[in-house]
């Protein structure tokens, strides 16, 4: 019996979010690492140069099945090649509207999140989370697959030996007060705002002085976090760094106090795996995602309670050192090798179904 050729939509490692990007490559790597006798992994992956248009490429997609002899399709996008003639995987990583959320809320997304289901073979989410949500709009349990992201190397409590991880502070112009690590905050959806709020409640008892790193490019969701920080005192503290070196991101996570993520609306959170790899606290909203992921790891609060926010951050400066040997135990519950084995696993029930009719 031939291997079955599934046909990997690889367009997300040049065409979308560093978060994305890495999902894709590091569960490709996986795969590729791993071989299997029954399943073979077919990149498809756009020319580079030429100008990219989804829609052209999801064509393109549709021829590539017949000319590359694939078996099936799998998208880690809600949009996949409609009329591909095989067996197609959906992968749809959030429902921000559901939580009040306008990011990523427009109506391609919601129009894929909402037809895809009928079309795919399966739906692929990243959490229990997002499979609740996705229930919740009669997507049927027959289709519907968890299938957790991982974290790896470089992300881990210690740096590769004969390294230190001290010289990307003075790269960034970062000091030696605790550092509060917010990957992507200049974006309004990951809500920095709410932990700004809550460092304003905890300056009625303390004094110390914070580094609160926000990373992400400028636009009005930076510029309103900036003005908010003025109005409350805080200007002096919150550091904008636009582009954070790939290289550098583990180090700042091993070296950051705590790296708060309390996004309203989030499919996964994979900078709290990546904390919780490198021994770092997380501050996340409760029964959210990124709690989930976290498990009895998280400090959790309710981020629309300043109060609760200050409580979360004194723990993670109060704890930081004693849980940095524990947390990673929780982060290696997730690898890339496993995420790779649970899509092995969809796949193979797909085309034994396939073979039943």
């Amino acid at each position: 019996m031939r291997a079955m050729r599934i046909g990997f939509d690889a367009a997300p490692l040049h065409f979308a979010s560093r978060g994305l990007a890495r999902v894709v490559g590091e569960t490709l790597a996986a795969l590729e690492r791993e071989p299997s006798a029954d399943l073979q992994v077919v990149r498809l992956t756009p020319a580079r140069g030429a100008p990219f248009s989804h829609r052209r490429w999801r064509a393109e997609l549709a021829r590539r099945v017949k000319a590359d002899r694939l078996d099936g399709l799998h998208s880690f996008t809600s949009a996949f090649a409609w009329n591909a003639g095989v067996p197609s995987v959906q992968t749809i990583h959030e429902l921000p509207w559901r939580h009040g959320e306008r990011e990523n809320a427009g109506f391609a997304h919601r129009a894929w999140a909402r037809l895809g289901p009928w079309r795919a073979a399966r739906v692929l989410c990243p959490s229990e989370h997002v499979a609740r949500d996705l229930r919740a709009q009669s997507v049927a349990a027959r289709k519907l697959r968890v299938v957790h992201w991982g974290v790896g190397p470089p992300f881990a409590p210690e740096p590769p030996p004969g390294t230190v991880d001290e010289p990307v502070l003075g790269r960034y112009r970062l000091g030696e007060d605790p550092l509060v690590l917010c990957l992507g905050a200049a974006r309004a959806k990951k809500n920095a705002a709410a932990l700004l709020r809550g460092v304003q409640f905890w300056r009625r008892t303390q004094r110390r002085r914070l580094q609160i790193v926000v990373t992400g490019a400028d636009g009005p969701g930076l510029r309103a976090l900036l003005g908010l920080a003025s109005q409350l005192g805080l200007a002096g503290e919150v550091l904008w760094i636009e582009t954070l070196d790939e290289a550098d991101l583990a180090p700042l996570l091993r070296l950051a106090s705590l790296v708060p993520l309390l996004s309203c609306s989030e499919g996964f959170g994979l900078p709290v795996l990546e904390a919780l790899a490198c021994g770092t606290p997380v501050l996340v909203p409760a029964a959210s995602a990124q709690a989930e992921v976290a498990g009895a790891a998280a400090i959790v609060c309710d981020a629309e309670q300043p109060e609760s926010v200050a409580a979360g951050l004194s723990r993670a400066l109060a704890e930081r050192e004693e849980l940095r040997w524990t947390l990673p135990a929780r982060a290696a519950e997730f690898s890339w090798s496993r995420t790779a084995e649970e899509l092995r696993a969809v796949w193979r029930e797909i085309l034994a179904e396939r073979g039943r009719r």
